[in-house]
């Protein structure tokens, strides 16, 4: 059986208007930077760190931000453990795990057809 958005529409009305809780999830998962950071921890639990060198370009700043965020969104936990120095690790939660189910064949499509689409950059 194949969806349709008009046969996601008929099931919950009102979606994707203005005001709707799915632009709130669309802006924080699919946002630039929320995007990378999934992506990243799909690949398995990772510190601060690790996370800057894996996502090009994050400034400190946007990375706090958006680990808040997708943490308040339930997409991924953060933990702390009361060691000297510090040591803390991002993972993402059965939600998160869930998402990125259907967002990486989403990031396959994109990685094959990037350079067909915007052309190739110097």
């Amino acid at each position: 059986m194949s969806v349709s958005l008009a046969s996601i529409r008929a099931e919950h009305p009102g979606l994707f208007a203005d005001g709707c809780p799915t632009r709130t999830v669309l802006d924080h998962v699919m946002g630039k930077w929320g995007i990378l950071v999934l992506l990243s921890l799909s690949d398995g639990t990772q510190r601060w760190g690790a996370l800057r060198r894996n996502i090009d370009g994050i400034s400190e700043k946007m990375l706090a931000s958006t680990l808040k965020t997708l943490e308040a969104d339930g997409l991924l936990v953060r933990t702390a453990y009361p060691e000297v120095p510090p040591r803390v690790e991002y993972a993402l939660t059965d939600r998160g795990r869930d998402l990125m189910t259907h967002v990486i064949p989403l990031m396959g499509w994109v990685a094959e057809n990037a350079i067909a689409i915007v052309g190739p950059r110097e």
